[in-house]
């Protein structure tokens, strides 16, 4: 993880291998924004308009490196877009800016030390720029062999991760800036390591490895752990993990964390799916769309690092994470297409189609955690391609069974820089699902897929709990080219949003 401390030393001043400056868009050309004044000065005064003979306009994710002039410690002056200049009275936005070191970051890629001068005037700017810039000097090199296959200067291919961040502007000795740089991290850290989790090949990270991941992590931060092996899940009566994991050589689990704060008032409970590899089962996905189903546990991983978070944090509030791990493979011993599962909720399902096998898994957990009368019940999940073709990549759907619930969350999202938009849940879609011989089917109408997944899984909601769904199938895993702070593979979708509603939860109390 890249070290990153907060610097009195100015951008003149500090030894590192490179400062980065900002630059926003301006109606007359690119503006030096705030916190290189004395780059600018360096450069006297003619920063942007050196700037703007290189071709600079200031438009957000920009990066141009120039040599740095005399008066500069540091010999390589790195300016980064920042999208247009806010207006008259107002500061830069947060999520320009964690774009913006994000940005920075990966550009640094393969360097020691860097020194970050961008506007840091709030201390929500700190924690900004803090996030952006943690988040985009992350890279998976697990089964690269680490240092001694990273790359270095001159070499081709992959490079280590900028190795340090000296943050200026801030006072080191704020306590609401310290603060604001230690929540940063300890999220910063707990996203990258859900990452790293998507993005391990599954042949690694299988139920009972993910499964050891969350008990190690539970023993060092003080959360409770329960692991439900396949004996345990047969005995309670866990049809849809089961059903869903029997085709696979290595059995599903259901894991429980709890995280308690003894002055809480409120429990949040969380859920997500893990299905560490998806074949789609006997309903086999088409060639093509399997090389990237490693990343079906994403909605697992967000829920682990949340929990994990909140934990690190201290937050008021208990919250507990639910992960349904199982693998989903043909085999003779796989669900079939016409089968009927008997859910832990005691409802029957009738299975049409194998590779809607989220909505099983989650059913049991979404029913077993119901039965500890959460206030609130969120689950996350890489569910539907529907949702993908409504939304696109970036977007992730909100579902819930309170209007007012998921306009919150939707706004939670927006504040922490992650992209969401409400969706409806159409009753006239529930009787799509309708079976013959079984209470339901985990299959309805063709159109309109990411809201019938939706309705399935409100039907195994406690009477009385407010519950969302987010369906992060779009964004959870990017495949084209980095950009900001978003890397290429598992990118930790959802997490600021979950620990943020922890967040304001436990301030609710």
């Amino acid at each position: 993880m890249t070290a990153l401390t907060l610097s009195t030393a100015g951008a003149a001043t500090l030894r590192a291998d490179a400062i980065v400056v900002g630059v926003a868009k301006g109606a007359r050309g690119p503006v030096v924004a705030p916190g290189a004044e004395a780059v600018d000065k360096a450069f006297d005064g003619k920063l942007a308009a050196v700037l703007e003979t290189l071709g600079t306009t200031g438009a957000e994710g920009e990066v141009i490196k120039l040599p740095a002039p005399s008066g500069l410690k540091a010999p390589v002056v790195l300016a980064v877009g920042l999208g247009p200049v806010p207006a008259k009275g107002e500061a830069y936005a947060s999520e320009p800016l964690r774009r913006a070191a994000g940005t920075a970051a990966r550009a640094l890629s393969g360097t020691k030390k860097a020194g970050f001068a961008l506007p840091v005037d709030e201390t929500g700017d700190i924690e900004a720029v803090t996030e952006g810039a943690l988040l985009g000097a992350y890279a998976f090199t697990a089964y690269l062999g680490g240092e001694k296959n990273a790359k270095k200067k001159g070499d081709n291919g992959p490079k280590l991760p900028l190795a340090e961040i000296a943050l200026l502007g801030a006072k080191p000795r704020d306590k609401a800036h310290k603060a604001a740089v230690e929540r940063a991290i300890a999220l910063t850290e707990e996203i990258n390591r859900a990452r790293d989790l998507i993005n391990t090949p599954p042949n690694d990270l299988t139920p009972e490895a993910f499964a050891a991941v969350a008990t190690a992590a539970g023993k060092e931060n003080g959360i409770k752990v329960q692991v439900l092996d396949e004996k345990a899940l047969a005995k309670g009566g866990y049809g849809g993990i089961l059903g869903v994991g029997q085709g696979s050589a290595t059995p599903p689990r259901l894991v429980r964390l709890a995280y308690t704060h003894p002055q809480a008032e409120k429990t949040l409970a969380l859920v997500g799916k893990g299905i560490t590899y998806d074949s789609g089962g006997i309903s086999l996905k088409p060639a093509g769309h399997n090389e990237t189903m490693k990343c079906d546990m994403s909605g697992a991983a967000a829920v682990f690092a949340a929990v994990v978070a909140a934990a690190r944090l201290g937050l008021r509030v208990n919250v507990t994470g639910w992960l349904a791990l199982a693998e989903n493979m043909p085999s003779g011993a796989a669900t079939r297409p016409g089968d009927v599962l008997r859910m832990y909720s005691g409802k029957t399902v009738e299975v049409l189609n194998t590779d809607a096998e989220g909505r099983l898994v989650l059913a049991d957990a979404i029913t077993r955690a119901s039965e500890e009368k959460p206030d609130v019940i969120v689950d996350v999940a890489t569910l539907t391609g529907a949702m993908v073709l409504a939304l696109g990549n970036r977007t992730f759907g909100i579902m819930s069974n309170d209007d007012a619930f998921r306009t919150s969350v939707h706004e939670i999202a927006g504040e922490v820089g992650e992209a969401s938009w409400p969706m409806p849940l159409p009753a006239d879609l529930r009787k799509g699902m309708d079976s013959p011989i079984a209470d339901i089917a985990n299959m309805g109408e063709r159109m309109g897929g990411g809201l019938v997944a939706g309705l399935f899984l409100k039907e195994f909601v406690g009477e009385g709990i407010t519950w969302a769904h987010l369906d992060i199938a779009g964004p959870a895993f990017h495949e084209g080219a980095p950009y900001g702070y978003t890397p290429k593979g598992g990118t930790g979708s959802a997490i600021r949003t979950l620990v943020k509603l922890a967040e304001r939860t436990a301030a609710s109390a």
